[in-house]
């Protein structure tokens, strides 16, 4: 089992930049793709970004390409994205998840966290 908790949401201003972290737990958690999902208010949750255990392969949503980046620190066991030149149509509760890779595809995350919102003024 892998326990996934999110941190570092909040309130900015359109053009400004955040960075997310998601600390990780279990005993095989270091296998696993990692990665997050955002889901906005009347919307679908949604794929945003993806690392493998390896750190050898990321994958991105078309929406977030050139602005968000994904990291993990194995040794921590704990991922980040940094989200740079954040807008409006960003604001959604962010969630952390883990699986097989590729994360966005087939039977998707096994594990969730509970979310971190983030929101983004104009």
């Amino acid at each position: 089992q892998v326990q996934l908790v999110e941190s570092g949401g909040g309130l900015v201003q359109a053009g400004d930049a955040l960075r997310l972290s998601c600390a990780a737990s279990g005993r095989y958690v270091h296998t696993y793709a990692l990665g997050w999902f955002r889901q906005a208010p009347g919307k679908d949750r949604e794929f945003v970004a993806a690392i493998n255990w390896r750190l050898s392969q990321v994958a991105y949503a078309d929406s977030v390409k050139g602005r968000f980046t994904i990291s993990r620190d194995n040794a921590k066991n704990t991922q980040f994205l940094e989200m740079n030149s954040l807008r409006p149509e960003d604001t959604a509760v962010y969630y952390c998840a883990a699986g097989p890779w590729p994360l966005r595809l087939g039977r998707g995350a096994d594990y969730w966290g509970r979310g971190t919102q983030v929101t983004v003024s104009s």
